[in-house]
């Protein structure tokens, strides 16, 4: 397994100006989940479940106060909102290859590596390299985000969110993308959704959380033509029909 949560729990509670005061919000309470190489794990749920609080726990932004992560690979995050995760100040050049300074990679290879990162996102490199985020459409920001991600060529990819800020025209290029980068680079993906539908498309196994709890974990098909918990059968059933 790549990803393997045993019995984590993540607490956060109110701080007075001398003590922590008030009950503990549960946001990740006695999770356990694996995820396969190459496959996708969705995790779907409403706002507050826990969803993000996971993908936090994953890529070290937050700790888990108890319970075992045991992560066999490199991990990077693609955020909801490329517009607020793409520094305005920088280029395309520089959003990219930060993460390759961090690693002491000289500017000509880095210009190299960002160059073929965008032709692998289906951005033209030479049309972009040197414009800033503001300049670009919300599907090709989030293209760049993509770009940023894969550049140190991680195992796993978290995907937070990553089309629900954008239209639906240009959420099935990204989902697309997404699928085709997975087969091209052998990826991982925790691909993190409140919308079923797109974590249907996605995923190969779906886990379902509720406060802080996941309630249910199956295959696709199972989650979805024969759920077991009652909150996943309410979220199934408050899928718009078209």
């Amino acid at each position: 397994m790549i990803i393997q949560f045993d019995n984590v729990k993540k607490y956060f509670y109110k701080r007075g100006l001398f003590r922590t005061e008030g009950k503990a919000v549960k946001a990740v309470d006695g999770v356990s989940f694996t995820v396969e190489k190459g496959k996708t794990f969705g995790l779907v749920g409403e706002s507050g479940s826990g969803k993000s609080t996971i993908a936090k726990l994953i890529v070290d932004i937050l700790k888990p106060d108890e319970g075992k992560i045991v992560i066999n690979g490199d991990r990077d995050i693609v955020f909801q909102d490329p517009h607020s995760s793409l520094n305005p100040r920088m280029t395309v050049r520089e959003i990219i290859g930060e993460p390759l300074l961090v690693r002491h990679v000289g500017k000509h290879e880095i210009d190299k590596m960002v160059s073929q990162v965008l032709k692998t996102v289906r951005l033209k490199d030479f049309e972009c390299m040197d414009k800033y985020a503001h300049q670009f459409s919300g599907g090709e920001r989030q293209r760049i985000a993509i770009a940023r991600a894969i550049v140190r060529h991680p195992d796993i990819l978290i995907l937070d969110e990553p089309v629900s800020s954008l239209d639906v025209s240009i959420q099935a290029e990204i989902l697309n993308l997404l699928k085709d980068l997975q087969d091209e680079l052998n990826l991982t993906y925790l691909f993190i959704s409140h919308d079923l539908r797109v974590v249907e498309f996605m995923s190969d196994t779906v886990g379902v959380m509720k406060s802080g709890k996941l309630v249910e974990i199956a295959s696709r098909e199972e989650i979805y033509t024969s759920p077991k918990n009652e909150y996943t059968r309410h979220l199934l059933e408050s899928i718009p029909r078209i």
